[in-house]
């Protein structure tokens, strides 16, 4: 009995082990590893979150920009893919973002802890920083000299000691002022706000709060905004800022690290950060009306647009990216074509809706909305809003007659004619070549389908832009 019952113990234990065995032999660390790049190159596309702010992601005068924005655009073009935004101001949800898979990447200001590295994986660094205290100068100070300025200021971090610091949540921040607390061996009330960075020094330069902490590089361009503002106190030695992915995304941090290795020695990263953190035209840029971050103006045409845009049942958003894709939102533009006016109405069109090289450029708007409209009536048997809009740009762009030969040649094919991306699109490229234009289904003719095909691509993501950045 007691033999039987070794045998039946020592059987369930070799039974355990082989379903353990099995259970582990599908899981390959090289494959988990090389998921993430993979799914990105086969997707086409790289999404990123970032932080909307002055330095790593706005709007100005239509124009998507950002440290940020431009140097992820670079990574997205050494892998061959799209980029997407997110942007989130939260760090909280930034982390849990990246975490869900719902972005392959943090891009923001972010320096290398011991705490973060428990969470994700960095990426070699881009640059370093170190804390400053953020503080008000004197209404007069600009008459006062080094040692009078400094006697009415802090300037030693020790006299933070009983004082309220504001930070934004979750920054590495609050660890640099309790370690400070330990060392001077008395208490700083630290105030964590669920607000960005930039929005808290705004607030010591209004008077509002005494003191903040901020990243030195952050804090050098708002003090170029706000010149009361005094930043010489650091509060911590130098750290390095870097991107953040997953934990096992060894493949896609590979992929970034070889890339940052030759792209931060090159010109063109001396340039865009010089663009954005170097630059004292950065000034004119927060303090003008198209900053859109702040006023939440793309262009001096908002207001008619957003009419103008119900007509179509569209987002305004959408209607001005299409106007800046044609005009950058400039009325006097006259295209080679003979287009000419704020949304770049060729002669004929034109005409067939009332408005000419003399008209307002809220009279070209809306003889373009009118050509949108009846563009949309052509393609109204596509029935999902968002598929039918690509239609409607790309005959902006090429005429529906190139289109309407897209759709013939995908359906031929074998391809969805009622389905831009992967369906259409792929025909209104090939509609260059002679093959395809001369086929006999194709009643236009040659066609440039690069341009369309970039057009749609274009308007929809520089929308995308609009959207993470406006609100209204």
């Amino acid at each position: 009995m007691k033999n039987s019952i070794v045998i039946l113990l020592i059987s369930c234990l070799i039974l355990f082990q082989g379903i353990n065995c099995k259970n582990q032999s599908t899981y390959n660390p090289i494959v988990a590893s090389e998921f993430d790049l993979k799914e990105i190159i086969e997707r086409g596309k790289l999404i990123a979150i970032t932080q909307n702010n002055s330095t790593d992601y706005f709007i100005y005068k239509g124009e998507p920009m950002g440290y940020q924005f431009e140097m992820l655009k670079n990574l997205a073009d050494y892998l061959n893919v799209k980029l997407e935004i997110i942007v989130s101001n939260d760090l909280d949800e930034i982390f849990e973002k990246l975490e869900n898979h719902e972005c392959d990447i943090i891009a923001i200001n972010l320096t290398i802890t011991d705490k973060r590295s428990q969470l994700i994986n960095f990426s070699n660094p881009l640059s370093q920083t170190r804390q400053v205290l953020v503080q008000k100068k004197p209404e007069n100070w600009y008459n006062l000299s080094k040692l009078e300025l400094d006697s009415t200021i802090v300037r030693n971090p020790k006299d933070l000691a009983g004082k309220q610091v504001y930070i934004q949540r979750n920054t590495s921040h609050e660890d640099r002022l309790k370690n400070i607390s330990k060392e001077i061996g008395d208490s700083i009330h630290i105030v964590e706000l669920d607000i960005e960075t930039e929005e808290i020094i705004s607030k010591v330069a209004s008077g509002e709060i005494a003191y903040a902490i901020s990243d030195e590089n952050v804090a050098l361009v708002n003090q170029k905004y706000y010149p009361i503002l005094d930043i010489n106190t650091a509060i911590g030695s130098y750290q390095d800022i870097a991107w953040g992915v997953r934990k096992g995304s060894d493949s896609l941090l590979s992929s970034i690290n070889s890339w940052l290795e030759k792209f931060k020695n090159s010109k063109q990263h001396r340039r865009i950060y010089k663009k954005y953190f170097k630059n004292n035209k950065s000034v004119s840029i927060k303090r003008s009306e198209y900053f859109s971050s702040l006023t939440g103006k793309i262009s001096d045409y908002d207001y008619f647009i957003k009419k103008q845009s119900k007509i179509l049942s569209w987002d305004w958003k959408l209607l001005a990216s299409l106007i800046y894709q044609e005009s950058k939102f400039n009325h006097d533009v006259e295209a080679w074509t003979g287009a000419y006016g704020i949304m770049q109405l060729m002669p004929v069109t034109a005409e067939r809706f009332g408005v000419d090289s003399l008209s307002t450029p809220e009279e070209n708007i809306e003889a373009g909305v009118q050509f949108i409209k009846f563009l949309e009536k052509q393609f109204n048997y596509i029935e999902a809003e968002e598929e039918r809009i690509k239609f409607v740009l790309a005959s902006y762009n090429v005429g529906p007659g190139h289109v309407f030969d897209a759709q013939r040649l995908a359906q031929k094919n074998g391809k969805d004619p009622n389905i831009w991306d992967d369906n259409v699109d792929i025909y209104m490229l090939k509609k260059s070549e002679p093959k395809y234009y001369r086929d006999p289904v194709v009643k236009h003719g040659y066609c440039r389908g690069k341009e369309p095909f970039d057009y749609v691509s274009e308007v929809l993501d520089r929308y995308e832009h609009y959207k993470n950045v406006v609100s209204e």
